[in-house]
């Protein structure tokens, strides 16, 4: 198998083309033209690297790309998206360029890498009939728009791959899942010089609230219960009539998941006279260590037959849609993109020698999915 290695880097100037390519176009999610635009130029490339052009997937005006390959059913999807952080202009200052073995540029890690990983791996297969890529358009955003079809697309399937950068050559085994809240806070103004006594103030309900929010975490089993963002009053000399504050709450198992959810939605007012609203749950499910163990193995296995390095895993708090497709029942593995770091940062770059070993090694799992009965 040492062969599948050898090929993968003699066509890693390609990939190196091809990546200045997606790099060069800047395609930050919350932009819909630059996102549309990107969409067309990730198709062209696509349809260069696999041979067939994809359906182009328009939801609440966001540009989603599938290849749906071979005749058959799907067995194997391959997961990524071409939305980056970055705002239009950060090539100015973020500009793409290979110096020393490292090459850089927005979005070149989360994840355009991946992207051409994707497409020269699965055109390096003997047949990819069986094999869905599914490359989604606003991911950090938080999949609003494609959790839909990343989830229809991965139901059915032996096994989803997502192409999100690897933790400095780790996979990642796990992710936590994510759920978001608003805690809405009612009271009464009143002056607060005159009559102090006559309002219910929001703020110091808030306070109570948040405590109480604070410690639903638990982290002898990786929960986090977080509050965020808080507002309250509107004047020096009012007491407070309203206030909110925002929950960011993770969770490595759907239990946990459920039993935080359960605990904000029963939190009650201290103050009499106050009111609570609370909006928001869960966002995306946990991506749980037993959903990607078998698959872990499996690629090990193979990279030992590639002649590579020993694979390592780790496990994440951040999601990504490897979440969606575990949250199915399918069994993920998450991590095989770009070996580097820096994601959304300004030293977000790539390993430019570890691009064809770790393609070659998505080339034969994909391979060996795809043979699995």
């Amino acid at each position: 198998m040492t062969e599948l290695v050898e090929r993968m880097q003699a066509a890693l100037p390609s990939m190196l083309r091809d990546l200045e390519t997606l790099v060069t176009h800047e395609s930050p999610s919350a932009d819909l033209a630059a996102v549309a635009a990107s969409a067309e130029l990730v198709g062209r490339l696509g349809t260069e690297r696999l041979g067939t052009a994809p359906e182009y997937v328009v939801i609440d005006g966001r540009t989603h790309l599938r290849w749906r390959l071979g005749d058959g059913p799907s067995r194997v999807l391959v997961v990524g998206h071409h939305d980056t952080v970055w705002p239009v202009g950060s090539l100015a200052t973020h500009p793409f360029a290979i110096e020393d073995g490292v090459l850089r540029g927005p979005g070149c890690f989360d994840m355009k890498t991946g992207l051409v990983m994707a497409f020269h791996a699965v055109a390096a297969l003997p047949s990819a009939a069986g094999v869905t890529v599914l490359v989604t358009g606003d991911e950090e955003l938080g999949s609003p728009s494609s959790r839909a079809l990343i989830e229809e697309e991965a139901a059915g399937c032996v096994a989803a791959l997502v192409l999100e950068a690897s933790a400095e050559g780790a996979l990642k085994l796990e992710r936590k899942g994510v759920s978001t809240y608003e805690v809405r806070i009612a009271g009464r103004a009143s002056h607060a010089g005159l009559e102090p006594e006559l309002g219910v103030n929001a703020s110091i309900e808030a306070a109570h609230q948040i405590l109480a929010v604070s410690r639903l975490g638990d982290a002898s089993v990786g929960t986090s219960v977080t509050p965020t963002a808080l507002t309250s009053g509107t004047t020096r000399n009012t007491v407070p009539a309203e206030g909110s504050f925002m929950v960011d709450a993770r969770a490595r198992t759907v239990a946990e998941q459920l039993r935080v959810d359960a605990a904000m939605h029963s939190l009650q007012p201290v103050l009499a006279g106050a009111s609570l609203e609370i909006v928001g749950g869960p966002n995306r499910p946990p991506l749980e260590r037993k959903m990607s163990e078998e698959l872990y193995r499996r690629a090990s296995s193979l990279a030992d037959s590639l002649g590579l390095a020993p694979l390592r895993e780790i496990s994440v708090g951040g999601a990504s849609d490897g979440n969606f497709t575990a949250g199915v029942g399918t069994p993920t593995l998450d991590g095989l993109g770009a070996v580097g770091g820096g994601a959304h940062a300004d030293d977000e770059h790539v390993v430019v020698a570890e691009i064809a070993p770790r393609t070659a090694l998505l080339t034969a799992l994909i391979a060996d999915l795809l043979d699995t009965p």
